[in-house]
């Protein structure tokens, strides 16, 4: 089965208050992490979302799909709607956000290899039975995903289906995620 990757990375962060994703952590900008963390051989395809062109470009240098989002304000349904859009043979996709800073490739890798044996389920990264992200989604939920509107994203269809979902153990601090200036400076402090 195609399995495809689409990385969010459109968002405004308006809680973070700046681009996030050229905030830097432990040397490392957010974007390049993010990246860094999807484990491409696993994948068809990685698009990569984004309204700022040197995302766009970062993209292109680890081979990734760019694409341009010129409308972030539309909220994470436009966004997932782009990405499906380059995922039409694909039988399933894995999104990741793009503010998990200490998410490692080689766990993305163990939940698509847990997915492939767990298929036509729904799986989400977890700790102690709290999901996270990412999260995969078999084709037949790609209709749901492209009938989502304004800021409403893929959770809004797992709560839907919690019965086809399971979970894909991981660390906590993997699953953190960067909302504001002050946590991520919080991270950086207690995972040096």
């Amino acid at each position: 089965m195609h399995i495809g990757c689409v990385v969010m990375a459109a968002g405004d962060a308006r809680r973070f208050g700046e681009n996030k994703l050229a905030a830097e952590f432990q040397g490392k900008s957010l974007i390049r992490r993010a990246l860094e963390a999807v484990p491409a051989e696993k994948f068809h395809r990685v698009a990569v979302v984004t309204q700022y062109p040197e995302v766009e470009a970062l993209a292109g240098t680890f081979g990734f799909t760019p694409v341009h989002n010129p409308h972030p304000d539309w909220g994470i349904s436009h966004t997932i709607r782009l990405g499906l859009a380059h995922m039409e043979d694909c039988g399933a996709v894995l999104f990741q956000v793009s503010d998990q800073p200490l998410l490692r490739r080689e766990t993305v890798a163990a939940e698509v290899a847990f997915f492939l044996e767990n298929p036509g389920h729904l799986v989400g990264l977890a700790h102690d039975g709290v999901r996270g992200n990412p999260c995969i989604f078999p084709v037949s939920y790609f209709p749901e995903l492209l009938d989502l509107t304004e800021d409403h994203g893929g959770s809004s269809v797992i709560r839907r289906h919690e019965d086809n979902l399971l979970l894909f153990e991981a660390p906590a601090r993997e699953l953190e995620d960067a909302d504001t200036r002050q946590a991520l400076r919080d991270m950086g402090k207690r995972f040096v």
